[in-house]
């Protein structure tokens, strides 16, 4: 069984990191204001899908092969501290666009706004880290198959997900008009999340291999 404190500590990363701004948040706001709150829950659901992508992945032999394979766990490792660090760096730089400005999309149909949300949740490598180099911290072999473990994590990060993205998809209009009026919001949450994205990349140097 995991732990209170692992889960929570868990949940609390997925939080982070969903609220973090990206290619899932930025699609979901733009489509929501463009097309309504339909298309933006429908593309959500193509999201949904490829955190269980990644999830499955994880749970059939990835966390696996990071303990089984020697220094598998550190390279991983390394690579997620350097892209959390370039984030970080994303956030912060001068004359930084921040990702909270909507695009303007083309209606699509509700199969091409699925996969689409897909396609960007497949293809963001904020999520890949956070399976391939987050998640495995927080599994403990000595706790209980390690694959019942993976599974559990994944469907809690990915309800922490559903949840912010759903609140995401009905508040698009007014986040974004809120932002463009009060952009010292927008300068507070990029040193926020900078100073956040740097203090977990360092945590992943420090912390080696169980």
């Amino acid at each position: 069984m995991i732990e209170s404190t692992q889960l929570f500590g868990f949940m609390a990363i997925a939080l982070l990191l969903v609220l973090t701004p990206g290619p899932n948040m930025i699609y979901l706001i733009s489509r929501s204001i463009c097309q309504g709150k339909k298309a933006g829950l429908i593309s959500l659901g193509g999201v949904v899908l490829g955190f269980v992508f990644y999830m499955l992945a994880a749970a059939l032999g990835i966390t696996a092969l990071l303990f089984a394979v020697p220094y598998a766990y550190d390279v991983i490792r390394i690579l997620g501290a350097v892209y959390l660090l370039w984030l970080a760096w994303g956030a912060i730089k001068p004359n930084a666009k921040t990702l909270f400005e909507p695009q303007l999309l083309q209606q699509d149909s509700a199969k091409r706004l699925f996969l689409m949300g897909f396609a960007t949740n497949l293809l963001n490598p904020k999520i890949a880290i956070m399976y391939l180099s987050l998640l495995p911290q927080f599994i403990r072999p000595e706790q209980g198959h390690v694959f019942a473990q993976t599974l559990f994590l994944g469907f809690s990060q990915i309800l922490v997900s559903i949840i912010i993205n759903t609140a995401i998809v009905f508040t698009a209009g007014w986040v974004a008009v809120l932002l463009s009026r009060k952009p010292q919001w927008v300068q507070l949450q990029k040193w926020i999340m900078g100073t956040v994205l740097t203090g977990l990349a360092f945590k992943l140097l420090l912390e080696g291999k169980r």
